[in-house]
């Protein structure tokens, strides 16, 4: 224990230049946007009275209208020799349409105004990650991507802190969010918004692509036969994967206030926060693959756990233990990426990487939506569940070691 220690910290110290920008973006960005976006299905449920198949509408049509782009945007990267300032300009959008939610009346409005931030988000995915794997060497890229989380998932622990103090002072123990609270939420996350594109634009250098290649086509088989198979089995796990949304909206089904709810989210976001680095750097010695396993085994028991919870109480030490799963694969597999693709079609692969799960996450919602309604609220997390148990058999029997 004692020798581990040290080399943890010359680890950080050693990280690049453009680990820490991005890294600090993430943050700053993530305090904005957890903020909003975690108390966003309440605002369509308890405000706008939206149902659980339109609420699956919105977060699925959100990432699927976007995913194209993420695979245009890292092949552009490619092909430019640079990721930072079309990084910068899927900040800025997302930046910019965050005022909008203040003005929402209507589903068809948050629709709308998820789509724009989700575009932006398509705009700077596939050239960030691409800066990260770029700026740091093999034997440390995983640590590099477990920091890089830590950051993300720091910014929002610090924005569902002051979502929950805005809650508290506003509406104190309430069941439902009120509309004045949400607009309150709103206003003040545009401040980090714009202070994240800021660290970007201001923080982070260009590192050179020595290669460039033709307009890809959207295959996987260009990409390798490895990626190919690794992409199919986590489309496999993602379709089960619903948005978020649904882990809120049971557990005020079971009884959380809103109040409560930030809470839990805060106690998912510290645990997401401690296990991403030291799993990212223990992926590099002992293997992505083993982690991801174990990860998504994690998310099957969890989600097994959302289906049987009968309290409130329940959902929330679920959703804690949930920060592991996030901790364990999420990272991990954003390094695995750069791990089994050429150097030079990085940016393409993280685009496409992401615009599979981002089409995925559209039927993903949709599904665990109708599921709810139509069948039972714990009928989305058994189909998730089993479908990450799935994957987890698949990638320990068809990726190599």
């Amino acid at each position: 224990m004692n020798t581990s220690q040290p080399e943890a910290r010359v680890g950080l110290r050693s990280l690049p230049r453009n680990v820490w920008a991005t890294s600090l973006t993430s943050f700053f960005m993530d305090i904005s946007s957890e903020m909003v976006i975690n108390i966003l299905p309440l605002f369509l449920a308890n405000v706008l009275g939206v149902k659980t198949d339109i609420i699956g509408f919105i977060e699925g049509i959100a990432e699927a209208t976007a995913s194209l782009l993420k695979v245009f945007s890292g092949w552009l990267s490619d092909r430019l020799r640079a990721r930072k300032w079309l990084a910068v300009a899927g900040y800025a959008l997302s930046a910019l349409s965050k005022p909008f939610f203040y003005f929402a009346n209507s589903w068809g409005t948050v629709a709308g105004v998820r789509w724009a931030d989700r575009v932006g988000k398509g705009i700077r995915t596939a050239p960030r990650d691409a800066l990260v794997a770029d700026s740091i060497d093999e034997q440390h890229r995983g640590l590099a991507f477990g920091f890089h989380r830590a950051a993300d998932t720091g910014g929002a622990v610090l924005g569902l802190l002051i979502a929950l103090g805005v809650v508290w002072y506003t509406q104190a123990n309430a069941l439902a969010l009120g509309r004045d609270t949400f607009q309150t939420v709103v206003l003040i996350s545009l401040i980090p918004a714009f202070l994240a594109v800021l660290s970007l634009a201001l923080g982070a250098r260009d590192v050179p692509v020595t290669k460039t290649r033709e307009m890809p086509r959207f295959a996987l088989r260009s990409l390798g036969r490895r990626f190919c198979i690794f992409m199919l089995i986590v489309g496999l796990f993602d379709l089960g994967n619903s948005s978020d949304a649904f882990l809120i909206l049971r557990a005020q089904e079971r009884g959380l206030s809103v109040l409560s709810v930030l809470g839990m989210l805060v106690t998912f976001n510290v645990i997401y926060t401690l296990v991403s680095t030291p799993a990212g750097s223990l992926s590099d010695r002992i293997g992505r693959r083993r982690l991801i396993i174990g990860g998504w085994l994690v998310y099957a028991a969890i989600y097994l756990g959302f289906g049987l919870a009968r309290t409130g109480w329940h959902v929330w030490v679920l959703y804690a233990v949930y920060g592991v799963y996030y901790g364990l694969a999420y990272g991990t597999a954003r390094a695995m990426v750069a791990d089994i693709v050429p150097e030079e079609l990085r940016g393409t692969a993280y685009g496409t990487y992401s615009a599979v799960l981002g089409l995925l996450d559209f039927p993903a919602s949709l599904i665990a939506g109708l599921l709810w309604r139509y069948l039972a609220p714990s009928a989305p997390f058994y189909f998730g569940g089993a479908l990450a148990l799935a994957a987890a058999l698949l990638m320990a029997l068809a990726i190599p070691k």
